[in-house]
């Protein structure tokens, strides 16, 4: 590949998305970002669907006629049903639409016990609650997630995701295969072909290639979602790094050796190829997950972004607070405590807010301790490294607590845009494996 060819990575979140361009050596030469403009007689799909041509358009002509290779992330577990000709038969369920609850008693019974998929948000769920409401369908019909769909609008070939997106639908990571139990249902929608994230599916259709000034040749690949894609945008590639993402809850991934699944915590393993990976080439490496409840809602609760600034520059990491919080916006925690009645510990609450928020930080940096401290106790490899992303990682001073507490390196990822980690897919697929 030459430096003037392109790669682009899409990421659609929760209010809007983002495009971001970089060539073979990784630097960014543009980052696009558009919300979603969800008027009251639009659906998602066609919001999606207008976004996603918009913050193509948004970049500028010369690098689009240079793309050779496109990814997109959606957020996992949004999924949505269509027809043969890729148009929706019904509004697509989003990732945290709970509705699944109504058909959870029947997710246990097909799924093993303790599986990813029992969940009333998992895709499987969402999948068996269409069964369920039997929506008319004519011809062949699909079941895709949101990034499959977005990617098909781009190469025109239905039924294709990314064993990313499709292990909470229930397909086996580590066979690489739908398992039997979810084979044998009689389903009105056909299952996606599930490829490796970043597998090149094929070109840009001619007719939307002309239209967005993208190259004849332009891949479109798997895509991936959009945690994993924050994940791959940081430094971490070797066993033993992990990300903890400081938004408005902490989300922890860790890079392992070995594959730990406890769903009793909400610990689930997503599959990484170590080939891809440039410092490992031994086989297959997994992303060890979990996330707690407690962040940065919690914060804003009680600061502003400004005072969040402004006082913990007043806080001195090196001393350890005295006050034992645990907080939360609400009673029920799932990692690394397991209960759903645990109820917030806020107080007492000191005058001076700067000892609040010392105690805050504190606490929190407690919990990330104690949820890499369970992942390695259930068999991950040992901690090395932590870089952090999300608005948090901007503290320099919770950055020191969160150091003191896990006694290793704490460091900002360089990179910390989940598109920039769907534009790393992009190069990736142009790139041969050896």
């Amino acid at each position: 590949m030459n430096c003037n060819q392109i790669l682009i990575g899409i990421d659609f979140g929760t209010s809007g998305a983002r495009a971001i361009a970089i060539t073979p050596d990784r630097q960014i030469q543009s980052s696009v970002s558009l919300p979603f403009d969800r008027a009251a007689s639009q659906d998602w799909a066609t919001t999606w669907k207008m976004t996603l041509f918009s913050l193509l358009q948004e970049i500028p002509l010369a690098l689009r006629q240079n793309a050779q290779a496109i990814a997109i992330n959606g957020t996992s577990s949004t999924v949505l049903i269509c027809d043969d000709r890729g148009d929706p038969l019904d509004q697509p369920i989003l990732y945290n639409d709970d509705r699944g609850k109504a058909v959870l008693d029947q997710v246990k019974a097909i799924a093993p016990a303790n599986h990813t998929v029992i969940s009333a948000t998992s895709s499987f769920a969402k999948l068996l609650w269409w069964v369920e409401a039997q929506i008319k369908t004519t011809g062949s019909s699909y079941f895709l997630h949101q990034a499959d769909w977005l990617a098909f609008l781009l190469h025109g070939k239905l039924g294709v995701s990314d064993y990313h997106n499709a292990l909470k639908l229930g397909y086996d990571v580590e066979m690489l295969r739908y398992p039997d139990w979810l084979t044998s249902l009689t389903l009105p929608f056909q299952l996606p072909e599930v490829l490796l994230p970043g597998t090149a599916i094929a070109p840009v259709l001619p007719a939307i290639g002309a239209a967005l000034g993208l190259p004849e040749a332009c891949q479109i690949c798997a895509g991936t979602t959009d945690s994993i894609a924050a994940f791959l945008a940081s430094s971490a590639q070797i066993p033993g790094e992990a990300v903890t993402s400081l938004g408005s809850t902490l989300v922890l991934k860790l890079l392992s050796r070995t594959r730990v699944d406890a769903p009793q915590y909400g610990i689930y393993s997503h599959r990484l190829e170590s080939h891809r990976l440039e410092s490992d080439r031994s086989g297959v490496l997994w992303l060890v997950g979990g996330a707690s409840n407690t962040g940065g809602a919690v914060l804003r609760q009680f600061f502003s972004e400004a005072e969040l600034k402004t006082l913990s520059q007043q806080i001195n990491p090196i001393q350890p607070s005295p006050l034992d919080y645990y907080p939360l916006l609400e009673p029920g925690e799932r990692f690394p405590i397991n209960d759903p009645s645990l109820q917030p510990r806020l107080s007492p609450r000191p005058d001076d807010p700067v000892d609040f928020l010392h105690g805050l930080l504190e606490s929190m940096a407690w919990i990330e301790a104690e949820g890499y401290r369970l992942l390695q106790q259930l068999g991950a490899t040992d901690l090395t490294t932590v870089y952090t992303a999300g608005g948090g990682a901007q503290n320099s001073a919770w950055t020191e607590i969160r150091s003191r507490h896990l006694q290793i390196p704490v460091m900002r990822s360089p990179q910390t845009e989940a598109a920039y980690g769907s534009a790393l897919l992009a190069l990736r697929s142009q790139q041969p494996i050896c």
